[in-house]
Protein backbone atom coordinates (compact mmCIF):
# COMPACT_ATOMS: atom_id res chain seq x y z
CA UNK A 1 0.00 0.00 0.00
CA UNK A 2 1.57 3.29 -0.87
CA UNK A 3 1.42 6.45 1.08
CA UNK A 4 -0.78 7.88 -1.02
CA UNK A 5 -3.48 4.90 -0.63
CA UNK A 6 -3.09 4.95 3.00
CA UNK A 7 -3.80 9.09 3.01
CA UNK A 8 -7.13 8.27 0.90
CA UNK A 9 -8.26 5.81 3.13
CA UNK A 10 -7.55 7.96 6.67
CA UNK A 11 -9.36 11.34 4.28
CA UNK A 12 -12.33 8.92 4.02
CA UNK A 13 -12.05 7.57 7.53
CA UNK A 14 -12.22 11.69 8.94
CA UNK A 15 -15.12 12.67 6.48
CA UNK A 16 -17.18 9.74 7.75
CA UNK A 17 -16.23 11.36 11.51
CA UNK A 18 -17.57 14.74 10.42
CA UNK A 19 -20.47 13.93 9.19
CA UNK A 20 -21.30 11.95 11.76
CA UNK A 21 -21.29 14.82 14.47
CA UNK A 22 -22.54 17.36 12.51
CA UNK A 23 -25.30 19.38 14.71
CA UNK A 24 -28.38 18.47 14.13
CA UNK A 25 -31.82 20.30 14.98
CA UNK A 26 -33.21 18.89 17.54
CA UNK A 27 -32.11 16.20 19.93
CA UNK A 28 -33.99 13.56 22.38
CA UNK A 29 -33.38 13.74 26.08
CA UNK A 30 -31.32 10.15 25.38
CA UNK A 31 -29.25 12.10 23.03
CA UNK A 32 -28.95 15.09 25.23
CA UNK A 33 -27.77 13.27 27.82
CA UNK A 34 -25.31 11.49 25.99
CA UNK A 35 -23.59 15.07 25.14
CA UNK A 36 -23.53 16.62 28.26
CA UNK A 37 -22.88 13.55 30.34
CA UNK A 38 -25.83 13.16 32.91
CA UNK A 39 -28.43 10.80 32.87
CA UNK A 40 -31.69 10.44 31.24
CA UNK A 41 -33.82 10.85 34.51
CA UNK A 42 -31.77 13.95 34.86
CA UNK A 43 -31.94 15.64 31.91
CA UNK A 44 -35.99 14.29 32.00
CA UNK A 45 -36.46 16.14 35.27
CA UNK A 46 -34.49 19.67 33.84
CA UNK A 47 -37.14 19.67 30.84
CA UNK A 48 -40.10 18.97 33.79
CA UNK A 49 -38.47 21.84 35.97
CA UNK A 50 -37.60 24.34 33.56
CA UNK A 51 -34.30 24.13 33.81
CA UNK A 52 -33.34 23.53 30.32
CA UNK A 53 -35.44 24.71 27.35
CA UNK A 54 -37.27 21.94 26.44
CA UNK A 55 -40.60 21.18 24.05
CA UNK A 56 -42.98 17.97 23.86
CA UNK A 57 -42.74 16.58 20.51
CA UNK A 58 -44.72 13.65 19.10
CA UNK A 59 -43.29 11.14 18.45
CA UNK A 60 -45.19 8.23 17.21
CA UNK A 61 -44.52 5.62 19.85
CA UNK A 62 -47.00 5.73 23.36
CA UNK A 63 -49.43 7.56 24.40
CA UNK A 64 -47.13 10.31 25.97
CA UNK A 65 -45.33 13.22 23.82
CA UNK A 66 -41.31 13.11 24.13
CA UNK A 67 -38.71 16.15 24.89
CA UNK A 68 -37.05 17.32 21.92
CA UNK A 69 -33.70 19.83 22.96
CA UNK A 70 -32.73 22.22 20.40
CA UNK A 71 -29.67 22.51 19.41
CA UNK A 72 -29.39 26.24 19.94
CA UNK A 73 -30.20 25.33 24.26
CA UNK A 74 -27.15 22.83 23.74
CA UNK A 75 -25.10 25.27 23.24
CA UNK A 76 -26.42 27.58 25.58
CA UNK A 77 -26.14 24.51 28.29
CA UNK A 78 -22.77 24.00 27.45
CA UNK A 79 -22.09 28.05 27.81
CA UNK A 80 -24.12 28.79 31.18
CA UNK A 81 -25.54 25.97 33.01
CA UNK A 82 -28.68 25.30 33.90
CA UNK A 83 -31.48 28.35 33.94
CA UNK A 84 -32.79 29.47 37.61
CA UNK A 85 -35.14 27.55 39.40
CA UNK A 86 -38.89 28.84 38.79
Amino acid sequence: MTLEDRLSRIEAMLTVLVQGQQAREWYSVEEFARLVGRSEFTCRQWCRLGRIRAEKKQSGRGAYASWAISHQELERFRREGLLPVQ
